[in-house]
């Protein structure tokens, strides 16, 4: 019988961590048989190799629902410098077996889906996904009424750096006329014709919306890399400053980047994502219940259930351009590069 149960939120903050965090206390306080003791582990995997970790009590948990952030803060702790010695001298993965205290049977884990990227592997869905999206059609809502008020063409980024999901389901929501997305490569060229077209047809204003890591043709030719060096040169980390300066220098139109940044990831979680963290909550906590480790929630056609931690580590669940909102930014007339 399970008596102790740690919770850890690691890698970029997305809203809804909270309200899983308060899901999974809930249900285990309420549906074990004996009680159960919770652990917050602090600052992600860090936390657990340094062991910052304290017992929370239910009054931790209550008024969090609606919490952005996470209570337990969280660290990027890569897994390719899992078994890297660093500065530190510290062997990560021995400290944090010894910190579980139960190194000799392995570490029973169960995984959430959290990213407001929603390329998690084996899920139709990550919370998070839905309130950045929020706060993306938001922002280029906004960016579409002074665009209209100057006649200018907007070169919106946003959050994506190997997925295009929100980029892609922001840009169809806010009526953009372009998007740009990592999973295909853009012609620049193609972009700017799409644009004089629209110009010459009456509309006198542009939005365009850019994934932080959409790249050209040309570059996608280069290595990773080669290409960030060559961006350095020239002072930029993504295409979207280089995109509208070629369009203002190659049309003559005013041209303007945007830049939300961070606040796709902030305040509080959307009303779907506080539905969705809470059922995969308390589905984590059933599974601890069971004894069921070595597993990640997941949503596959709208029911809650679990797949191996084995089949979905190390894969991303990327846009094909065969998906239905691919196909349903193309029927918009919409530019994909």
């Amino acid at each position: 019988m399970i008596k102790r149960v740690g919770i850890l939120t690691s890698g970029g903050d997305c809203p809804g961590l909270n309200a899983t965090i308060r899901a999974i206390a809930q249900s285990l306080r309420l549906n074990f048989d004996e009680k159960i003791e919770i652990t917050g582990i602090f600052d992600g995997y860090s936390g657990l190799i340094h062991g910052k970790c304290a017992d929370m009590t239910s009054y931790d948990f209550s008024s969090i629902l609606t919490l952005g952030g996470t209570i337990l803060g969280t660290k990027r702790t890569p897994f390719k410098l899992m078994r890297v010695i660093q500065d530190d001298k510290i062997d990560k993965v021995s400290q944090m077996k010894q910190n579980y205290f139960n190194s000799s049977e392995g570490l029973n884990i169960i995984a959430l889906p959290k990213t407001i990227d929603n390329d998690i592997w084996g899920t139709d869905i990550s919370f998070g996904f839905h309130s950045a999206l929020n706060t993306a059609t938001d922002a280029i809502d906004r960016i579409y009424t002074t665009a209209k008020s100057h006649k200018r063409i907007m070169v919106v980024e946003l959050m994506g750096n190997k997925a295009g999901w929100l980029t892609l389901y922001a840009g169809v929501a806010g009526g953009a006329d372009a998007i740009l997305i990592p999973e295909k490569p853009f012609d620049l060229s193609n972009v700017i014709m799409n644009l004089v077209n629209n110009f010459k047809n009456g509309k006198q204003f542009s939005i365009i919306a850019v994934a932080e890591g959409a790249y050209s043709v040309k570059e996608a030719k280069m290595k990773k890399k080669e290409r960030a060096e060559i961006r350095a040169k020239i002072g930029e980390k993504t295409a979207t400053n280089i995109i509208a300066k070629e369009i203002e220098k190659i049309t003559g139109l005013e041209t303007r980047a945007v830049i939300p940044g961070h606040i796709q990831r902030g305040g509080s979680p959307c009303a779907y994502d506080r539905i969705l963290a809470t059922r995969f909550g308390s589905y984590a906590a059933k599974l601890a219940k069971s004894e069921q480790f070595g597993v990640a929630v997941a949503m596959i056609n709208n029911k809650v259930t679990h797949n191996k931690l084995s089949e979905v580590a190390g894969k991303s669940r990327l846009v094909s351009m065969d998906c239905k909102m691919i196909q349903v930014a193309q029927s918009m007339g919409i530019c994909l590069g």
